[in-house]
């Protein structure tokens, strides 16, 4: 069986069909996923009895287990899940940050994986430091979504019961103000490369943008990839307005083939037309992703190559801090060299912004929670 979130509500009209079920029953077995949140078929109240045991031989209604949860004084948090397999994924949630893409203060973003693992190998990432396992599904990478924004209605219940000392709503259905959600921008930059596993995320951001699922503007979702060039002039020719963003992290090829295996399949001449056609495509900025790693990429000779290529693209340039990682060499240059080179950039014209890193005291670059956890459980046999 395959898990109801992995569907859309075309796929899910044709099957209420097929059980001469009216369509608006697929309405409010949607409210109850994607507004309600509800994790069993018995807290959809408001659908026959017999409908809900038909779903419940179709389709799973799989949940996201909370093994570990971090978080850090600005509210960076970090959420580490049990798959159903046992196996491990993480997902982080970012307080408002101006400099981050631009957008208003008042928004939180979420983070999440496509891959259990990566099979890229970037020499500065946790990510594939113990090698790839499998893709995600649809369901599990929507599910991240809807988990966090359950854990966060649960906790406001909490709260609110503490202060007027009314028993809080029941967990199997929390209670969401209106049609609020905690998450309104949605990155894919957590475990995993995203455009290698092209098919299911694409349905599952398509499930995330509907307005009958998570709601989340495709302006508002970021599609990142470490150089993947064919699939980014695939992404070129779908429909939605989804935001790209590149892991550069190098602006010629000898700095990208020191620690980035994909160059070498897809070196920047090719990536770099692949996302020239993207824009021409699209007509939307790019962003180039770049992490400042202490005497490897940040010195003042990278300026010249990035600012030619990010002007070629009109492109922006967010510039992140390494955030360092047990067990590999890089480090994070100082913040006078992070500045310095900031400031290199926007003399060159370049749109440029700085990260000021959150959550680097809870280990949130992608990966580390992970391998930190799986290590000590195998410690522990």
């Amino acid at each position: 069986m395959t898990d109801i979130k992995a569907h859309t509500r075309d796929e899910l009209l044709a099957r209420f069909q097929t059980w001469e079920q009216p369509t608006y029953r697929v309405a409010q077995l949607l409210q109850w996923l994607y507004t309600r949140r509800v994790t069993s078929w018995d807290a959809m109240s408001n659908l026959p009895q017999a409908l809900r045991e038909s779903l419940a031989k179709e389709f799973t209604l799989g949940t996201l287990a909370l093994v570990r949860q971090q978080g850090t004084p600005d509210t960076t948090r970090k959420f580490l899940w049990h798959l159903s397999d046992g196996a491990l994924i993480e997902s982080v949630l970012i307080p408002a940050n101006p400099a981050l893409y631009g957008e208003a203060s008042d928004r939180h973003t979420l983070c999440v994986s496509t891959q259990v693992g990566c099979a890229y190998g970037c020499k500065f990432c946790a990510s594939g430091l113990d090698g790839w396992k499998r893709h995600l599904t649809p369901d599990e990478i929507v599910e991240q979504v809807l988990a966090v924004e359950r854990w966060h209605g649960e906790a406001e219940s909490e709260k609110r019961k503490a202060e007027s000392g009314k028993p809080a709503a029941s967990p199997s259905a929390p209670s969401f103000p209106g049609d609020t959600r905690l998450v309104n921008n949605l990155v894919l930059m957590g475990m995993g490369e995203p455009l290698a596993n092209y098919d299911p995320v694409l349905k599952a951001l398509r499930i995330l943008n509907a307005p009958w699922g998570g709601g989340i503007g495709a302006r508002k979702i970021t599609l990142s990839t470490s150089g993947l060039a064919p699939q980014i002039r695939r992404l070129a020719e779908e429909p939605e307005q989804f935001r790209l963003a590149v892991s550069l992290h190098g602006a010629t090829d000898a700095i990208r083939d020191q620690f980035m295996p994909v160059n070498r399949k897809h070196p920047l001449r090719e990536l770099t037309a692949a996302c020239e056609h993207y824009l021409q495509r699209k007509g939307r900025m790019i962003t180039l992703e770049y992490i400042l790693i202490a005497d490897l990429n940040d010195g003042l000779d990278q300026i010249g190559p990035l600012s030619q290529l990010a002007l070629r693209l009109h492109a922006k340039v967010n510039l992140i801090p390494y955030n360092t990682v047990a067990g590999l060499p890089w480090q994070r240059p100082t913040e006078e060299a992070q500045e310095r080179f900031l400031a290199a950039l926007e003399k060159m014209k370049v749109t440029a912004t700085l990260r000021r890193e959150k959550g680097g005291d809870i280990a949130a670059a992608c990966g580390q929670l992970r391998l930190k956890t799986e290590r000590e459980l195998a410690g522990d046999k």
